[in-house]
C-alpha cells in the first residue's frame, strides 16, 4: 500500500516537564527537547519505525526555517514532497506537569497566499493519484479557511483514496463533511463536534455510531485512561491499555495510534489486532519524551498487555 501524510501545519516541538504551572510567576521548566513535527510527519515517523518505507510527505512547510525539517525527513527514508512557502514555521511548546496534564501553547506561523494554496492544491492532487491512504492530520495555517480545506479534500476523496483525518475545531468540523474513512477525535473533540456533553461511555459510543452511520467507516476515539473506541464494520471494540505509572509527555500519542491503525490495516491484520497495535503505541508514546519507536519487542509486549473488548457481546 503507498501511504502519504499530509501536514498544513507543521511545528517545532519545544518539549518541557514541570511540578505545576504557575501563571503570572516564573516557572522553571526541564527541557526535554526541540523536534521537527506536525501530526502528519509525526505519523509518517512512526510509520518509518516501523519498517514502512516510501511514505509521501505533503503539506506546507516555513522556507526560512525548513533545514531541520529536512535533516529529520533524510532519517525517515520519505518522499519530501512538502511545498517550501515564504516565512518560518511555527513553535509550540508542550508542557507536562507532574500529574500528567498538558498544557500547549501553539503559537503562529507562516502565513498561506492564495497562489501557494492553489499550487498547492494542483500539486498534491496529482502526487495523491498514486496513494491509496492519506492521513490528514493537524490545523489550519493562516490563510487557509476551512471551506478551502473541505474543497481541497473533496477533491482528494474524488480520487478515490482512503482519506484518514485527524484534526480538530475548524479543520475537524470542515473535514467531517467529506465522509473520510476514517476520523479519529479524542472524546472531547468528539463532544465539540457533535454539540453534546458526552459523559459516559455510552454516549460516547452512541455519538461515534452516529458518525458511522453516516458515512465514515472507522470512528476512532481516544479517551486517555479510559482507553479507546473503535466503531467500523467489524462492531463497537473498547481498548484497554495497562495503566501508566508515570507519564512523560503525551505529545504524539493520537499521532502514534493513528500510524498503528495505518500499519495494522495495511498488514491486513484482524480488528483485534490492529487495535491492540494502535492502542500499544498511543500508550508507548506517553512514556518517552519524543514520537517514535525504538523497540519493536516493547510494542510486542504492550500489544499482549492491552485489553480488546468486544462491546455487545
Amino acid at each position: 500500500m503507498n501511504i502519504a501524510t499530509i501536514t498544513l501545519n507543521p511545528a517545532f516541538d519545544l518539549v518541557g516537564r514541570m511540578e505545576h504551572i504557575t501563571l503570572g510567576g516564573v516557572n522553571a521548566v526541564q527541557t526535554l527537547g526541540v523536534y521537527p513535527a506536525g501530526k502528519g510527519i509525526n505519523v509518517a515517523k512512526v510509520l518509518s519505525d516501523l519498517g514502512v518505507t516510501g511514505i509521501m510527505l505533503g503539506g506546507l512547510l516555513g522556507q526560512e526555517n525548513s533545514a531541520a525539517f529536512e535533516q529529520h525527513f533524510a532519517t525517515l527514508n520519505v518522499i519530501d514532497r512538502m511545498q517550501r512557502i515564504a516565512g518560518s514555521t511555527r513553535t509550540n511548546v508542550k508542557l507536562t506537569a507532574s500529574d500528567g496534564e498538558v498544557t500547549d501553547l501553539n503559537f503562529s506561523g507562516f502565513t498561506v497566499s492564495a497562489p501557494q494554496w492553489q499550487q498547492f492544491c494542483d500539486d498534491s492532487v496529482n502526487y495523491l493519484r498514486d496513494v491509496q491512504l492519506v492521513a490528514v492530520c493537524g490545523s489550519l495555517p493562516r490563510g487557509v479557511s476551512a471551506a478551502m480545506f473541505a474543497q481541497w479534500l473533496s477533491a482528494v476523496r474524488a480520487l478515490g483514496v482512503k482519506v484518514v483525518l485527524d484534526s480538530s475545531k475548524a479543520a475537524l468540523n470542515a473535514g467531517m463533511q467529506t465522509t473520510p474513512w476514517l476520523v479519529k477525535p479524542n472524546e472531547h473533540e468528539l463532544a465539540e463536534y457533535m454539540n453534546v456533553p458526552l459523559k459516559t461511555l455510552d454516549e460516547i459510543i452512541d455519538a461515534a455510531q452516529a458518525l458511522h452511520t453516516q458515512g465514515i467507516e472507522n470512528v476512532v476515539v481516544s479517551m486517555g485512561e479510559k482507553g479507546a473506541l473503535w466503531v467500523s464494520e467489524y462492531g463497537v471494540f473498547h481498548a484497554q491499555p495497562p495503566r501508566c505509572e508515570r507519564i512523560v509527555s503525551t505529545v504524539g500519542a493520537g499521532d502514534s495510534m493513528v500510524a498503528g491503525f495505518i500499519y495494522g490495516l495495511s498488514q491486513q491484520w484482524s480488528p483485534q489486532e490492529v487495535f491492540a497495535c494502535a492502542s500499544a503505541l498511543g500508550t508507548l508514546a506517553v512514556m518517552q519524551e519524543n514520537v517514535g519507536l525504538t523497540d519493536r519487542q516493547q510494542l510486542n509486549d504492550m500489544m499482549k498487555k492491552v485489553t480488546i473488548q468486544r462491546k455487545g457481546e
